[in-house]
């Protein structure tokens, strides 16, 4: 039986994995992955298993709020995968084994209500942040876009291997430039059509040529995928069974298509590179490879661990299909019948939702342990 997981290396793509947990980053590690990727909803996940909360306790001890001991967690899971991939980084020069540090998503929280800014040196209004959950508006473009360039700026100091994520909305996107002309690496994510990679991309490389020199600018663009498909299950369901559950896959090969081309144009001493998100299959029928198959050969795959585990057993030989697109008619079909501006906001907001609601309830679980050690 094949080594399934170094014949899809073998292929020319480097295996991330979409999770900071500890055992699973090792585990990984040594299957062959080169990086790993966090969002609020993973470091959620983690805390809810307990198996942290003797550092939760000793932050309360140290009579840390809530918002400061979620952060410092965070830092820390991030911190100790980074260890983990820092051979990988040495080895290429920076080219790999980054793990990503997600920045504060209540900063595209849309709803006014309960949540932590302790995080913020101030709170809307002029106040000085005071310890714990209190009443929030929405904050103002310009106020998003200030608060992305100062959190990236933090939490990326000091560290070689950490990549910053920033989502693809307009404060982030805004963000992007002076973000990485002060030197930040930055992953921009929540990228679901190719309008929000151009214009990440296109700020992305005015901060590059900001910079001194380009010896260590490196920048990769998370292209969600199976969200898609899940999005015109419901929203297109006249396409054809051929069609549906392609639209991921055509998306983000056509992007990957054109951020070839883009740097082949402008090239950099490191690669600037796709990240494959979102590749866990949702749907029971599919095979858990399906998404792996279709992008091998190139770039970054960021997978969840099911998946990772999957492929790992499959036994399957892969081979580079990241350049082959559908069929034309199914191409064709899709390019037709979905409506990416709808798609794209559509997602846009349930991704802001997904990441956001995770972080409050992380902070309600920080909160009730605080209380319990107090």
């Amino acid at each position: 039986m094949p080594n399934s997981i170094e014949s899809l290396l073998a292929t020319g793509t480097k295996l991330w994995l979409d999770s900071i947990d500890p055992d699973l980053v090792r585990s990984n590690r040594a299957a062959g992955a080169t990086g790993a990727t966090s969002n609020p909803i993973i470091v959620a996940d983690l805390i809810a298993t307990g198996r942290f909360d003797a550092e939760l306790d000793r932050l309360a001890r140290q009579g840390l709020d809530d918002g400061k001991i979620a952060w410092q967690v965070t830092d820390l899971l991030v911190r100790d995968a980074q260890k983990v991939f820092l051979p990988a980084w040495q080895a290429t020069g920076g080219d790999d084994g980054y793990v990503s540090f997600e920045v504060d998503p209540l900063l595209e929280d849309p709803e006014p209500g309960k949540g932590d800014r302790s995080n913020f040196p101030e709170r809307p209004g002029g106040c000085f942040a005071e310890i714990g959950p209190v009443p929030f508006s929405p904050l103002p473009h310009a106020k998003r876009v200030a608060e992305y360039a100062r959190l990236g700026r933090q939490w990326s100091a000091g560290h070689q291997n950490r990549m910053i994520k920033v989502p693809a909305t307009p404060a982030g996107l805004d963000a992007l430039e002076d973000l990485v002309a002060a030197g930040v690496t930055v992953n921009v994510t929540l990228i679901f059509s190719s309008r929000q990679y151009e214009q990440a991309r296109e700020a992305v490389w005015r901060g590059a040529q900001r910079r001194k020199n380009l010896d260590s600018f490196k920048s990769v663009y998370s292209i969600f995928v199976s969200r898609l498909d899940v999005y015109t299950e419901k929203a297109v369901p006249q396409l054809s069974p051929s069609a549906q559950g392609m639209v991921g896959i055509l998306n983000a090969k056509r992007i990957w298509a054109d951020n070839q081309r883009f740097w082949a144009e402008h090239p950099t001493p490191l690669r600037q590179e796709i990240v494959f998100a979102s590749t866990g299959t949702k749907k029971p029928s599919d095979p858990p490879w399906k998404y792996v198959e279709a992008f091998a050969g190139s770039d970054i795959q960021t997978n969840p661990p099911a998946t990772n585990e999957a492929v790992a057993k499959s036994g399957r030989s892969f081979t580079r299909q990241v350049d082959q697109l559908p069929p034309a008619a199914v191409v064709e079909e899709i390019d037709r019948l979905v409506d990416m501006e709808k798609l794209e906001s559509t997602l846009m907001a349930e991704g802001i939702a997904k990441f956001a609601n995770p972080q409050k309830a992380l902070l309600a679980m920080v909160a009730k342990k605080r209380a319990a050690v107090g």
